[in-house]
């Protein structure tokens, strides 16, 4: 899930105005962007790249991709799916939002019979600092993104975008931003992330940025305890009354299920230091790395 500079990437949707505008960034950042996808437009070039009908003709053609970036509509979401994991992707970026959730379900289940990792939905994507990024995260921007060694988890794009402004503020580089995505049914949880950057070889630190709602931060304490790299976090939603939805669509407490305490206190069991503000992560990113 951690996007590198050798992969093909296909873009889904090319020919939109937001697949245009974001396929070109992508390229100019040195992302091998080498084909898009439309099927009322195969056969034109786009952004200097061919298009072709389905992700599957451009896979035959080009002797095969390894991910997909997905700017399609919810109501085809499904069917956009079904093509790139049947032409071979180990990686489908998903940037809708508001798919059906029996989709979501069967997308899923298709994935996994494929051995294809899905990030999201309503995701906004990966960003390796200095190499590629997937998606619609601000990668070239110097003052957000530079290369370093810290891994950064993110539910939200516009909180993992602050985070990431703040550690260069303060003087880190990500090694890896990672954009789980803000659907309630997600392809990569926090806890998949967090073993990602424990194995990978530029990351030395982590920051897992949580929101209320569900239980996958608690999931991703488990997994935090048994690391070797510190982990520290911030969870939004502190002040938020129980029962109420805050922003993305999982982020919903029911009694004390997903609440900020119950996150906060996991987390802390597990060794995990919690910053009360987006300011204060660096802060306690300096403090977990001390000897």
């Amino acid at each position: 899930m951690i996007v590198r500079g050798g992969d093909r990437v296909v873009v889904q949707g090319i020919t939109g105005r937001q697949g245009t505008f974001w396929t070109e960034k992508m390229r100019a950042y040195g992302t091998q962007v080498v084909a898009g996808v439309n099927p009322k437009r195969a056969g034109e070039t786009c952004c200097g790249v061919p298009v072709f009908a389905t992700v599957r003709a451009a896979a035959r053609e080009l002797g095969g991709v390894d991910v997909s970036v997905m700017f399609i509509p919810p109501a085809t979401a499904l069917e956009a799916a079904r093509d790139a994991i049947e032409a071979g992707v180990r990686l489908l970026v998903v940037l809708t939002e508001h798919i059906p959730g029996q989709d979501v379900m069967r997308m899923h289940a298709r994935a996994a019979g494929a051995g294809c990792r899905i990030v999201g939905p309503n995701t906004a994507g990966l960003v390796t600092p200095g190499v590629a990024f997937v998606g619609i995260m601000p990668a070239f921007n110097e003052r957000v993104f530079r290369p370093g060694d810290i891994g950064v988890i993110s539910r939200s794009g516009s909180l993992g975008t602050l985070i990431c402004l703040n550690l260069v503020d303060a003087g880190f580089g990500q090694s890896a931003f990672i954009g789980i995505g803000g659907d309630p049914m997600l392809g990569t949880t926090a806890a998949d992330a967090l073993r990602a950057l424990e194995a990978d070889e530029r990351t030395a630190g982590i920051v897992l940025v949580g929101e209320i709602g569900g239980t996958m931060e608690e999931a991703a304490a488990d997994v935090a305890g048994s690391m070797r790299k510190p982990v520290v976090s911030f969870i939004a939603g502190r002040a938020s009354p129980a029962g109420k939805k805050m922003g993305h669509a999982g982020a919903i407490v029911m009694g004390s299920r997903g609440s900020y305490a119950s996150k906060r206190r996991a987390l802390e069991s597990a060794g995990v230091r919690v910053a009360d503000t987006p300011a204060a992560v660096a802060d306690a990113l300096r403090a977990a790395r001390r000897p």
